[in-house]
């Protein structure tokens, strides 16, 4: 059966000869758009470059199973047992404010305690966390730093574009192809267009209703996947609130996410898509989904929410402290591939000019108790 499934090895993954200097201009640009966000962003305070609106923190605890196929044992998932977790949910947008002016795009961050062994980011190799920062869609509408310049600047001023109307829409659109005029025509970015094209449509749902993924490839020991979390059908079907009408009211999806929970536990499916054809199902290129046909996800864990309430002020507080990185995983599970390789420095230091601008302490809770200030 392994032999099915592509083994790791580091030539996986194209050497950007100018993946150093974009990737300093995109902290840059970061940098400035958090500083800015303190008086432009509606809240007082500095935002998130991506994911600012958070909808609310919520008590997990993780259980790893047992007796999963020794091809689906690996990392953190060789070891069954139970770890307490953290899960921020997210608007993906780097807005706050009403949901209907943010989109239906969102975001399901986890963090997972007791985790032996070092982490990946330099700073905070023994945390004993490990976090995974995934959104509503199984791909991902950028493949490249260079790409990345320039759709970040798209995404960081598309109110201004979208409040002229058609006009500024064409605008946007036209830009986000031509790379604002900087790519030869043969290289335009129609794959990440038709990419984001494609997640912009997605309908607004409960977002205990929806699936998480994390877009790009991460190491699964000896092999390469991605990681998906999808809501446990049985949970699923017992949701109450599941049509979302985010021009209903100002708010709608934490509204619906605190009633939820008051009323009832839930559970999500953590499971692994191993990669069989590196053709077919490409490392370097987020645009392209995965096919299930090839591989199906296999349930290696499961999320359990309990019963509980989030709804006080100090809940938001508190998920406002926290940061969550693709990179505070241990060396098993690395992401993989130019995008998810410049996510470590630029969430690090959106991290640290977000805490810094807000006068929060920057550092990593060693329980959920201590995080929710129970410790």
């Amino acid at each position: 059966m392994a032999a099915q499934f592509v083994p790791y090895t580091p030539d996986v993954e194209d050497d950007d000869p100018n993946f150093d200097q974009n990737l300093q201009t995109v902290i840059e640009k970061t940098e400035s758009y958090i500083a800015e966000s303190v008086k432009d962003g509606g809240t007082g305070r500095a935002l998130r470059d991506a994911h600012a609106k958070g909808y609310g923190l919520v008590r997990g605890q993780v259980e790893i199973l047992d007796g999963l196929p020794p091809e689906y044992a690996q990392g953190i998932y060789a070891t069954p047992g139970t770890h307490d977790a953290l899960i921020r949910f997210s608007n993906g947008s780097p807005h706050a404010g009403a949901d209907a002016r943010l989109g239906a795009a969102t975001g399901l961050a986890l963090k997972i305690f007791d985790i032996p062994g070092p982490t990946l980011l330099e700073d905070e190799p023994d945390t004993g966390t490990f976090d995974y920062a995934n959104i509503n869609g199984p791909i991902f509408f950028c493949n490249t730093v260079e790409h990345y310049l320039f759709i970040q600047e798209l995404f960081l001023n598309a109110s201004a574009y979208f409040s002229q109307g058609r006009p500024g829409a064409h605008r946007f659109f036209t830009e986000f192809v031509t790379g604002k005029g900087t790519l030869d025509q043969d290289n335009w970015a129609w794959d990440e267009f038709l990419a984001f094209l494609r997640l912009s449509k997605t309908p607004p749902a409960n977002i205990l209703l929806s699936s998480y993924w994390t877009m790009g490839a991460v190491r699964h020991g000896d092999y390469i996947a991605k990681v998906r979390i999808t809501p446990d059908p049985s949970f699923a079907a017992a949701v109450v609130r599941r049509d979302i009408d985010p021009t209903s009211a100002a708010e709608v999806f934490r509204p619906a996410l605190v009633a939820e929970l008051q009323e009832r536990p839930y559970a999500f499916d953590i499971q692994v898509q191993l990669c069989t054809d590196l053709e077919r199902m490409p490392v370097e290129d987020t645009t392209v989904e995965w096919p299930e046909q090839l591989s199906p996800p296999v349930t290696v864990a499961k999320l359990r929410l309990p019963q509980q309430d989030i709804s006080g002020p100090e809940n938001l507080e508190k998920m406002d402290a926290l940061s969550f990185t693709p990179w505070r995983v241990t060396a098993e599970h690395a992401p993989l591939g130019n995008i998810m390789r410049a996510r470590k420095e630029v969430y690090r230091q959106s991290s640290i000019a977000r805490h810094k601008l807000n006068k929060q302490p920057r550092t990593e809770p060693r329980s959920a108790d201590e995080a929710l200030g129970l410790a």
